[in-house]
């Protein structure tokens, strides 16, 4: 898909196609037309410029898919910039609680147990809120929709250090996480949108921002929480800030008329029709069912896949500093490591979705990415203080495959509606299937009194992970999937 890459912002004269657009188009009638309806204005850098109805974003006119000037001046750098201030938000929540539970855990009195729980409110909420994002998306726009998520991120880190006891923290990060949730599954979508000949290279720029965020939170927490005077709770409230700055973007880009425009309103077609009833009633008209991930082999194997290395990723966040300074490792090296573990994924969720959207088949990717879990387990169960930094390094490499499972996602449905629905599905099945694992973990942290069979545990859930990766790997797409059920019912 990244192999007939052309830049979205060159104003595209006259309709045309490239290579990559007629591969996207070989599936059933109007899936080319519906790609370039997604794309928005990225769709005439793809040489998709089909006819449209004129739509306004931010005061721009766009007629015939002809991007003009002033659009590509403001608005793609403006998306790209939204985008990549988002992704910075996704994970501070998160690390720069795990970089901290130790204090919170004694602030609030915390169980073991308990705090396995709290580990696993991510998932769990990453499960609840995602499904509610296409349908949010379709009704207000993905834009306005992702800037409310920001605002939800925003006003819950800034009120979970204060909220009260356990209850009150859970909550409050329950806030925080339901933004980044509906964020968390529209991002795919927007890409798609403004940028369908570029999904490996734009996936790789949001999630090397997401891998930044991750680790700069993990990294200046505890340094943060120390010239505060030492207290955690206004360490993890300054998380808030970023929050408040990757809204901004979002409220410009907002469709001023009130309508569906190409950012906040729903993908529309030639007809004005919504992304999702164009797509029903294509398939209406060719005597199908619309797209049902549920029966859909390729987004069930996506989403355990999905599951299985967010959960690894979950205990790996919540629990890899603890791991550390439980084995003598001072508190600030142990943040420190677990920046390494997190920022190693800044330069390789950049190249791989590149890499991967190069290749035939990425099985092997997710199969490298196992083996470097596997080692970096082993070495936490034998030496987890003398070789701290190698074994913070391979698990680093190890949780990039989040970023390869968002490029797959993008590359096993050529519609813009088909990545919605695949995209929803995966990451709300995948969250839940992934929510055992911190709890189980923190229980069984509890009652062994050592790492032993946590680390057991992260050891085994591996295994299944590499062979699922290898399966997904295959180069199928969800369209070709239901349209060859259908020739056999």
């Amino acid at each position: 898909m990244a192999a007939d890459e052309t830049p979205v912002t060159t104003p595209a004269p006259a309709p045309s196609r490239d290579r990559g657009a007629a591969t996207r188009g070989r599936g059933a009638a109007g899936s080319a037309a519906l790609g370039r309806d997604i794309g928005g204005v990225g769709g005439g850098g793809a040489g998709e410029g089909a006819p449209r109805a004129p739509e306004a974003a931010g005061g721009v006119t766009e007629e015939a898919g002809i991007t003009t000037r002033a659009t590509t001046r403001w608005i793609i750098p403006l998306v790209v910039a939204g985008l990549v201030l988002a992704a910075l938000n996704l994970r501070p929540a998160i690390t720069s609680l795990g970089a901290l539970l130790e204090e919170v855990r004694a602030g609030l009195g915390m169980s073991g147990s308990v705090a396995g729980l709290l580990t696993s409110v991510p998932p769990l909420c990453f499960a609840a809120f995602g499904v509610i994002a296409p349908r949010a998306a379709r009704r207000w726009g993905a834009g306005a929709v992702v800037c409310a998520g920001m605002a939800a991120i925003a006003t819950g880190l800034l009120i979970r250090p204060w909220a009260g006891g356990t209850a009150g923290f859970l909550a409050a990060s329950a806030l925080a996480l339901a933004g980044i949730a509906v964020s968390n599954v529209l991002m795919p979508v927007i890409v798609k949108r403004w940028f369908p000949g570029r999904v490996g290279s734009m996936t790789g720029l949001y999630s090397m921002a997401v891998a930044l965020g991750t680790a700069l939170a993990a990294a200046l927490t505890v340094p943060i929480t120390e010239a505060l005077g030492g207290s955690w709770r206004a360490g993890l409230m300054l998380w808030a800030l970023p929050a408040v700055l990757a809204a901004v973007p979002w409220l410009l880009l907002r469709d001023r008329r009130g309508g569906g425009g190409a950012v906040t309103g729903p993908a529309s077609s030639a007809s004005g029709e919504s992304v999702t009833t164009a797509s029903a009633n294509g398939a209406a008209r060719r005597g199908e069912a619309p797209f049902n991930p549920v029966r859909s082999r390729i987004a069930w194997s996506l989403a355990c896949f999905f599951g299985l290395q967010a959960t690894a990723a979950y205990i790996t966040m919540g629990w890899l500093p603890q791991i550390f300074r439980d084995a003598g490792v001072p508190a600030s090296t142990a943040g420190v490591l677990l920046a390494v573990t997190m920022g190693l994924g800044v330069p390789l969720s950049f190249v791989l979705p590149q890499l991967a959207a190069r290749m035939r088949h990425q099985g092997m990717i997710a199969v490298a990415l196992g083996l470097c879990g596997l080692s970096g387990y082993a070495g936490l169960q034998f030496a987890p203080a003398t070789g701290a930094w190698a074994w913070a390094v391979l698990l680093g490499i190890s949780n990039c495959a989040f970023p390869l499972v968002l490029t797959l996602i993008g590359m096993r449905s050529r519609t813009g509606a088909g990545v919605v629905g695949l995209s929803a599905f995966v990451q709300s099945t995948g969250y839940l299937i992934s929510i055992p694992g911190p709890l189980l973990v923190g229980v069984l942290y509890q009652h062994s009194g050592g790492w032993g069979l946590p680390l057991a545990l992260m050891t085994a859930l591996m295994v299944p992970q590499i062979v699922l990766g290898f399966l997904v790997g295959r180069n199928r797409t969800v369209e070709d999937e239901h349209a060859a059920a259908a020739r056999a019912a």
